[in-house]
């Protein structure tokens, strides 16, 4: 019995789904699917990304609370936000692969809705650290 007990929390370590770490370099040809929609501006105007309009501007966004830029947010996000929910990488790559179903979740509410129809199935852990790799330098 003593032996099972160390391969019990063995097996259940590995059965714990972990985060794996997106590759910036990946995500930035990634983001070519984004640029639809989005774009990534510099607070000085600078134009990492340039892309559309029909999204929030994503510079910073990783740090940054949910809808708290300047934009036209649909009522389900702009819910999440008011939670003070803050966009991690995790939560970045979970929200982009099925953005209605993350709303859902994140609200316990089957009827929230998701402006954004694109679903990113696979690499949005990629976007998301490109993403991080291009946000303003933190404070000291």
């Amino acid at each position: 019995m003593t032996k099972s007990l160390p391969a019990a929390l063995a097996l259940s370590l590995i059965a714990v789904p972990a985060f794996a770490a997106g590759d910036a370099a990946k995500g930035e040809n990634e983001f070519k699917k984004c640029k639809a929609c989005h774009s990534i501006i510099g607070t000085d105007g600078a134009e990492i990304q340039k892309g559309g309009k029909t999204g929030p501007n994503l510079y910073g966004v990783i740090g940054r609370k949910v809808a708290s830029e300047d934009f036209a947010y649909g009522e389900s996000i702009m819910a999440v936000g008011a939670t003070g929910a803050v966009w991690t990488e995790e939560e970045l790559a979970a929200y982009v692969a099925n953005p209605a179903d993350w709303l859902k979740a994140k609200l316990d509410d089957p009827a929230a809705k998701s402006k954004m129809s694109f679903k990113l199935a696979k690499g949005g852990e990629d976007v998301a650290a490109y993403l991080a790799s291009v946000a303003p330098a933190a404070a000291p």
